[in-house]
Formats: structure tokens, C-alpha cells, sequence
């Protein structure tokens, strides 16, 4: 019998990210900080699909990503509006290193 790898499943590192920002998934301080590290990762990499973003773009990216490690910093525990503006902020954060469907985050996929 194949396995999921046959059938053309998505790499470990996108099916995270798509977890990460489903909304039905319940979002827990590993999963932000993990998305904040990958961020992190892609800037410094000079990932092209940042640098092909404008300046006001890539200042954007930057502020919802000092919100997200901000709201990690000062709070303990999050309730569910939390998770969706903290999950919202993420999804901004990394504009620019998947490629988006119209409605949400489903079937986000790595450039």
C-alpha cells in the first residue's frame, strides 16, 4: 500500500505551518515560538520571497511579528480570541513565504 509520501503529501515543514495557522487547531506557545524560529530563519536567510517584497510590505511583516513575540512575552495563558488575532498575526508575519488561497490559510504552500 503507498504511503502518504507517495501520494505527494506536504513537506514536514509546510504541513507545520499549515497546522500551525489552521483555525481549528488548537494554537499552544510551541507552535508560536516554532513559527516565530522559522520566520526568524527565513529573514535571516534572505529568503527571495522576502526580498521580493516592498519596503512598506517587509515593515508590516515586521510589526505583526514583534505583536506576535510580544503577546508571547506577556502572556501566560490565551483565551480563543487571543489565539485567533495571535494566529492572525502570524499569518502576516510570514506574508510573502506561501502562496495563499483566497479564503484562509488552507492549502498554504512554501514558495
Amino acid at each position: 500500500m503507498p504511503s502518504e509520501r507517495d501520494w505527494g503529501s506536504p513537506h514536514p515543514t509546510e504541513r507545520r505551518v499549515n497546522q500551525i495557522l489552521n483555525p481549528d487547531h488548537p494554537l499552544c506557545r510551541e507552535d508560536v515560538i516554532w513559527m516565530l524560529g522559522y520566520i526568524k530563519k527565513k529573514a535571516a536567510d534572505e529568503d527571495p520571497a522576502f526580498l521580493n517584497l516592498s519596503p512598506p510590505r517587509l515593515l508590516k511583516n515586521y510589526y505583526y511579528f514583534a505583536e506576535a513575540a510580544m503577546a508571547l512575552i506577556h502572556r501566560r495563558h490565551c483565551t480563543a480570541h487571543e489565539a485567533d488575532r495571535l494566529r492572525s498575526c502570524l499569518l502576516e508575519a510570514s506574508y510573502g513565504l506561501f502562496v495563499q488561497e483566497e479564503a484562509g490559510t488552507a492549502g498554504q504552500t512554501e514558495r
